[in-house]
């Protein structure tokens, strides 16, 4: 079964969304079986290396509310990350551009380490004020998921990986995706959003049995 997932890495659902699509993957108890596919969606492509302030002001613009009323949601979703054993510091996020960090992601893929690559920016992200956007901080993460420092600049240097991030959120437009995360198993059926677990479990097995 091949299941194509897109994300990007500062969607704080898309990061509880694979917790709890793991959970189910484990319940499931047929991983070896499966093939996941990490596919790029920035949320927001016009978006600075680094944003000013803090993610409550940038929220806050965005949306068009108050300071207080941006700072209460990523309260809510940090207790729904909680729940799944995440430990989200939203407070001193450095929200940015993503689209270098998609491109690692493609690098990543192409050494068979896709899977630890989104794992470990997210989490860097989330919990460790990775500036997501700024090209030398995402370089000192690589050799996290096995990619030397200056073999991930390099590639920043270059345009290898630009084609993969473009087809991607290309494709994403084609089927219609407008938010993430976006669940497509075996090219047919969908799921959008952080679903909880028994939903991932119960498409899991309809996929298995059908």
């Amino acid at each position: 079964m091949q299941i194509e997932i897109w994300s990007d890495m500062i969607c704080p659902w898309c990061y509880i969304g694979k917790r709890r699509f793991e959970k189910a993957l484990e319940q499931f108890g047929q991983r070896e079986n499966i093939n996941v596919i990490w596919r790029s969606f920035e949320l927001d492509p016009a978006a600075p290396p680094r944003h000013p302030g803090t993610l409550n002001e940038m929220l806050a613009r965005k949306y068009g509310i108050s300071s207080q009323q941006a700072a209460q949601m990523n309260a809510r979703v940090t207790g729904l990350a909680r729940e799944v054993g995440l430990e989200y510091r939203l407070t001193d996020a450095r929200p940015g551009n993503t689209f270098d960090a998609h491109r690692l992601l493609h690098c990543a893929a192409a050494h068979q380490q896709g899977d630890l690559a989104v794992e470990c920016i997210m989490h860097a992200y989330f919990s460790e004020s990775l500036p997501v956007g700024e090209r030398a901080a995402l370089a000192l993460l690589a050799p996290r998921f096995g990619i030397a420092e200056n073999e991930a600049m390099a590639m920043f240097e270059s345009d290898d990986y630009f084609d993969a991030v473009r087809t991607d959120e290309a494709r994403a437009a084609q089927i219609g995706i407008t938010g993430v995360p976006f669940f497509v198993f075996d090219g047919k059926s969908t799921l959008s959003g952080a679903q909880p677990v028994e939903v991932f479990a119960e498409m899991l097995q309809q996929m298995q049995s059908g």
